[in-house]
């Protein structure tokens, strides 16, 4: 299935869950300080693992930067 991961379409399996589009941008080692909206509502860090993913969504995953 399509989705919309931080503004690009990309192909996901049909089982994918809201901790796959995490992977799929490289926080997978890292996954402190790093946010997730599904269609603009923020999903917690808890329930990344069981939240499916469907046809069409639009992911955004965002990840704070120390610096100034």
């Amino acid at each position: 299935m399509t989705v919309e991961l931080n503004g690009a379409p990309v192909e996901v399996d049909a089982a994918a869950t809201v901790a796959t589009a995490v992977d799929r941008v490289g926080a997978n080692g890292e996954r402190r300080g790093v946010a997730v909206a599904v269609d603009g509502e923020v999903i917690p860090r808890s329930a990344w693992e069981d939240t499916p993913l469907s046809e069409g969504q639009k992911i955004e995953i965002v990840g704070a930067i120390q610096g100034g």
